[in-house]
């Protein structure tokens, strides 16, 4: 177990909206009978707070979003005995969020003037200035960065006094422009309405056409470009993640009420997202520096520990890296980001080798998990691969050339990929492939059942993306659409009640939720794991406790397997796969 004051079951995982239109919906379908005893705790994505961005982790504010939660929805799922699990942001907030709004507002005046990281305080003494106001750091330190982005993580941010100040900005960023209106420039009581009608024209051609407005020519009135510039600057609008500043004493109170509200709401497991980013000083790689990213989890731990919340850090990173064992023997749970590729590997190869291994790593180090096979997200494929370091290579979970053949066999069957970039632009690795599991897996429902059976039975808490359990396909019109991030939503498909009803009448949705069923309720999951050393075309693992006790007998070439439970009582039962 992960805590002793969380259940040891299955975690359902959706966004508030991902069946129906409100979380109502989701809870309405728990409270189903085919989902009696299926599900012990709940990851609700975040957009069940207040939030504009990259489909909630842009939060604005840490209150419920009204638009699609209730208080109702979380008393009817404490009545269900579903603990609840919800994610911190910890690197970044919205643009859009009161701190980085009074910022604006107040500038250099404002209590959140030091909230956000400005880019050219932080650099100062460790580059040199370019054309465009911005410090560019010396070539040692840019060789170290890890960016999740081509270029430069900056936002220029306006301020009151109508400076441009770079801000530090990781992920996603957007400036949009409002068009100018007649009010705007009334000032300029010089101007016939006829030249300012013409300049309105002009410069709001070239922003609905999102086209370089700042070249526009006024002609005989070209002097008053820079005070026309200058209004519509004025009428800039951000949408954006803007890194916080951990060393301000500001953003720890914000940490801190931030916990107690999650506590609050109910939450018990909180996902630490983006943490590795968090720490920052020139001269180290911008993720997972040391030991600061240390002292700064032990900081945040002691805040939870207060509000009597367990912390899940999410983190992706090479295997060779030895990331999440280092995370792990600090006493903290992981994400298993390893399973899902080494499933994609044990399945279309017919063979346990890999799996075995990582299963021995967790049972030998006690490294306590919540492991998935599909996610919001993306399937992990940089977390399987090895690194170089200065001691030299370390060996990945997987080899190169299996990594890639796991790419390729996704890519063949619909899936995208999503790679990581240095400073110059070129591609360093490959991060993750989007695609549901279930065509990331060719869309054989007896590699799902199995799939799932082995995840089941993995050490750890199994969480269960909604789209996984119905068996979803991969949604190409979605993952077109040119949205932020519009490669995620492949594996985001909103499921209707008639998409519902029509998946609780098909055997492979119905086969997950018996198995989940068991893996929920059955007292030998409390056990001890006895994994039987098998060809590497079979997979045999064995639960138990006290008298409880139930098995997994698969054969990864035809798929086909059996659960055996015998329990306390006397009783026994055999479940088929296939039936």
């Amino acid at each position: 177990m992960l805590d002793k004051s969380l259940p040891n079951g299955v975690m359902f995982n959706a966004y508030p909206d991902s069946i129906g239109s409100r979380l109502s919906d989701t809870v309405s379908l728990l409270a189903r009978p085919e989902f009696q005893n299926v599900f012990s705790l709940f990851y609700i994505l975040p957009t069940f707070f207040q939030s504009d961005l990259d489909r909630g982790f842009s939060i604005n504010r840490y209150e419920l979003n009204d638009e699609l939660v209730s208080e109702s929805d979380l008393q009817a799922l404490k009545q269900m005995n579903i603990v609840l699990k919800f994610d911190l942001v910890l690197n970044h907030l919205s643009v859009r969020s009161p701190q980085f709004l009074d910022m604006l507002e107040k500038g250099d005046q404002s209590r959140y003037r030091d909230f956000f990281i400005d880019w050219n305080r932080f650099w100062e003494g460790e580059g040199e200035m370019s054309d465009k106001d911005y410090i560019v750091p010396n070539e040692a330190h840019l060789d170290k960065l890890f960016m999740r982005k081509p270029e430069l993580p900056i936002l220029f941010v306006r301020f009151p006094d109508g400076s441009e100040r770079p801000y530090w900005n990781t992920f996603y960023q957007q400036i949009n422009y409002r068009e100018l209106e007649a009010d705007d420039l009334k000032h300029l009581r010089i101007l016939s309405p006829d030249v300012i009608e013409k300049i309105i024209n002009q410069v709001n051609t070239r922003i609905s056409a999102g086209e370089d407005f700042r070249d526009v020519d006024l002609g005989d009135h070209q002097d008053y470009m820079d005070q026309v510039m200058d209004i519509v600057e004025s009428k800039r609008r951000y949408l954006g993640q803007m890194d916080l500043n951990a060393e301000s004493e500001v953003v720890w109170a914000f940490y801190e009420e931030t916990l107690k509200r999650l506590a609050d709401f109910g939450g018990k497991l909180i996902r630490l997202d983006a943490f590795a980013y968090l720490h920052k000083k020139p001269g180290l790689a911008n993720f997972f520096n040391t030991p600061g990213t240390w002292d700064y989890l032990d900081r945040l731990k002691s805040i939870a520990e207060r509000h009597r919340l367990t912390l899940l850090p999410e983190i992706h990173g090479q295997y060779g890296k030895k990331l999440h064992s280092a995370v792990a023997g600090a006493g903290y749970p992981i994400y298993d980001f390893f399973l899902p590729g080494l499933l994609l590997d044990a399945l279309d190869q017919g063979r346990s080798t890999y799996l075995l291994r990582w299963i021995d790593e967790i049972q030998s180090k006690d490294i306590r998990t919540v492991n998935m096979l599909g996610c919001h997200d993306g399937i992990p494929v940089l977390d399987l691969d090895g690194f170089t370091a200065d001691e030299g290579y370390q060996a990945g979970i997987l080899e190169k050339d299996n990594i890639e053949a796991i790419i390729e066999r996704v890519l063949e069957r619909g899936g995208r990929v999503k790679n990581l970039f240095g400073t110059d632009g070129k591609k360093i690795a490959y991060y993750q492939i989007n695609a549901t599991y279930f065509s990331a897996l060719g869309e054989d429902e007896q590699k799902l059942r199995l799939a799932r059976a082995i995840q089941l039975f993995m050490p750890g808490i199994p969480q269960v993306w909604y789209l996984d359990l119905f068996a979803g396909k991969n949604d190409y019109a979605a993952a077109d659409s040119g949205a932020t991030a519009g490669h995620k939503e492949i594996n985001r498909t909103t499921l209707t009640d008639d998409m519902v009803a029509t998946g609780l009448q098909s055997a492979v949705v119905l086969d997950q939720l018996e198995m989940m069923r068991l893996r929920n309720t059955a007292a030998a999951f409390n056990g001890t794991l006895h994994v039987v050393d098998t060809p590497s075309n079979e997979l045999e693992m064995t639960w138990s406790h006290e008298d409880d006790t139930i098995t997994l007998k698969a054969s990864l070439e035809s798929l086909c397997f059996t659960i055996s439970h015998s329990t306390a009582g006397g009783g026994a039962q055999v479940y088929n796969y296939p039936r």
